[in-house]
């Protein structure tokens, strides 16, 4: 069930469209795991460097990045955002416009 449950988060995260942002809940609830957020994150954390998973689409419930502020993770997961225009470079997330889905 474990590995089941992993694959279907992983297509819920590679199904987030570029420039799109989706919370961690959300995509438990589109892998069929609803209520299993804490879950998403522990297996995004676990994710390899190198990773083509697009993991920093993934931003908590209030459209925030979950990394603190000064760390190299936070820097890495917004530079991604505002590659793609859901973010800007103060860290303000344009979670109104870009979430998914609608």
């Amino acid at each position: 069930m474990k590995d089941e449950a992993r694959q279907q988060i992983y297509a819920a995260i590679h199904s987030v469209p570029m420039g799109r942002l989706c919370s961690y809940g959300k995509i438990a609830e589109l892998a069929g795991q609803p209520g299993k957020a804490r879950y998403v994150g522990r297996l995004l954390s676990q994710l390899p460097k190198d990773t083509r998973l697009p993991w920093f689409r993934i931003v908590n419930s209030q459209g925030k990045i979950s990394f603190p502020h000064d760390s190299n993770s936070y820097q890495r997961q917004l530079s991604h955002l505002i590659e793609e225009s859901s973010a800007e470079e103060s860290g303000r997330l344009h979670w109104r416009q870009c979430r998914w889905p609608e």
